[in-house]
């Protein structure tokens, strides 16, 4: 196993002062399956202050629990004292640490099996709890007890789903068994922590592990509608799957296309948290919405409305901040359109464009990206009825937006070609008037763009003060 230079390093320093360090933890699992760890991790015998002693640049990230973070250049490495932990009051903070000499008595404190390893190159791997078999079982199981693990700290039940999505590994049962005995403790951990998880979860190729947290009873803790989704049918020939089981395929859907275009979409990291969410929650408001006609046929108006004011307090209620909420929402809000008038006569037509351009300005631009990936998904989890002409349509509704964009048209107030200071200077009072005319501005231009030139605009103004419009 090859430790990056600067970690080789810090482990050299402290061995040649005579206390033993190792790698530990997720960097030792991530480089045994092939994976490129995301930081490395330090553990030794030294105290706190021993470890400061010993490095020019240290940051005391988490003193009082034995954690300093070194400095090499601009890379930081958390390198923690061997400890242990107790009296676990709140399910998720120790009431008691204590350093110790001993690197089994840390690593028995430790969440998972393949999370309980540690290396260096003197002593090669450690792995007392057979982390290295679990790992070829693909097994996430609990070091000792898995009660006694989550009754320390009740986030790790769903860090250990989070694990099984990631890696797509499967549960080891007595694992299971004590998430579903322990499950109601997670009402400890902050819906920051939680958020952090489920976020890593869906963004992961295992997404569809958080059914396993629904099957454990963590759910409602965290996400309750999700079991509200999971539970409503859909007898309707668009669809094949119940709302909950179409949302988590959407997910996948989102995370295979993802994969697959990632070089072309050139979207952020944060925008594909967006559409997870905007995949997971686009049919939240379906259960409330749902109604049946004399066939027997489900339909669910208003979803779409009622699914963005619902997603979004569920956002705010996981602390997500207020772009992604807007980013999400907005998709959901539009999620159903169609673009019908771009798709005629099984062609792509120029028609819909001034539909189109309403969209963007409803939408908005910067959304407008996600949403055609998250209309994909959301046809792609839907059943085949149908299923090539709508993703036809879709495609002419692609095209039509990018003509709109390559073309410049207006879509905003800011993109017309005039704005308030030449209003003033056309006689428009100051004040909410200037707010109407741009507005009845933009509504002619995204009519007709070749409107948009500041002669014409300033014409049609001189009409409105004459009509007294």
């Amino acid at each position: 196993m090859k430790i990056p230079d600067n970690v080789k390093t810090i482990i050299e320093t402290l061995e040649e002062k005579g206390f033993e360090a190792y790698a530990v933890g997720g960097c030792v699992r991530d480089s045994l399956l092939g994976r490129t760890p995301g930081d490395w991790d330090i553990t030794t015998s030294a105290r706190p202050e021993q470890v400061k002693a010993l490095f020019p640049r240290t940051i005391d990230t988490g003193i009082a629990h034995g954690t300093v973070t070194i400095m090499i250049g601009k890379e930081g490495y958390e390198i923690t004292t061997y400890r242990t932990e107790s009296d676990y009051q709140d399910h998720r903070h120790p009431d008691k640490v204590e350093f110790t000499p001993n690197l089994v008595e840390d690593l028995k404190r430790r969440d998972f099996t393949i999370n309980a390893m540690a290396f260096n190159e003197k002593k090669g791997i450690v792995d007392l709890f057979h982390g290295i078999d679990d790992l070829q079982k693909k097994c996430i199981r609990c070091v000792g007890d898995p009660v006694e693990r989550f009754d320390e700290d009740a986030l790790r039940m769903l860090r250990g789903v989070r694990f099984a999505g990631q890696l797509q590994f499967q549960m080891d049962e007595a694992t299971r068994a004590a998430i579903v005995q322990k499950a109601d403790t997670l009402v400890n951990v902050s819906a920051e922590r939680i958020c952090t998880e489920l976020t890593k979860l869906l963004v992961s190729d295992g997404a569809d592990r958080l059914l396993l947290a629904v099957d454990t009873g963590l759910t409602p803790y965290f996400l309750p509608e999700l079991d509200r989704m999971l539970g409503t049918p859909q007898q309707n020939p668009h669809h094949c799957y119940d709302v909950g089981h179409h949302s988590m395929e959407a997910v996948r859907q989102i995370n295979r296309l993802w994969k697959e275009r990632e070089l072309d979409l050139h979207f952020s990291h944060k925008e594909h948290v967006a559409l997870v969410y905007g995949a997971l929650l686009h049919d939240v408001a379906k259960p409330d919405c749902k109604t049946t006609d004399e066939q027997g046929i489900d339909h669910f108006y208003g979803h779409d409305e009622q699914g963005a004011k619902k997603a979004g307090k569920i956002l705010k209620r996981l602390k997500f901040d207020n772009d992604t909420i807007s980013k999400v929402t907005r998709m959901i809000a539009f999620h159903d359109r169609r673009h019908e008038g771009c798709y005629e006569a099984g062609h792509y037509s120029p028609k819909g464009k001034k539909a189109m351009r309403r969209l963007i300005n409803q939408a908005g631009s910067d959304v407008m990206p996600l949403l055609f990936l998250l209309q994909e998904a959301d046809l792609l989890a839907q059943s085949e009825y149908h299923q090539q002409e709508k993703l036809d349509k879709l495609a002419a509704g692609r095209r039509c937006y990018e003509e709109i964009v390559t073309a410049g048209d207006a879509v905003t107030v800011k993109d017309l070609a005039i704005g308030g200071r030449e209003l003033m200077e056309l006689g428009v009072r100051k004040g909410p008037e200037i707010g109407e005319i741009l507005k009845k501005l933009l509504d002619l231009v995204m009519e007709d763009p070749t409107q948009n030139t500041k002669e014409v605009l300033q014409e049609q103004v001189c009409v409105f003060l004459r009509n007294g419009d």
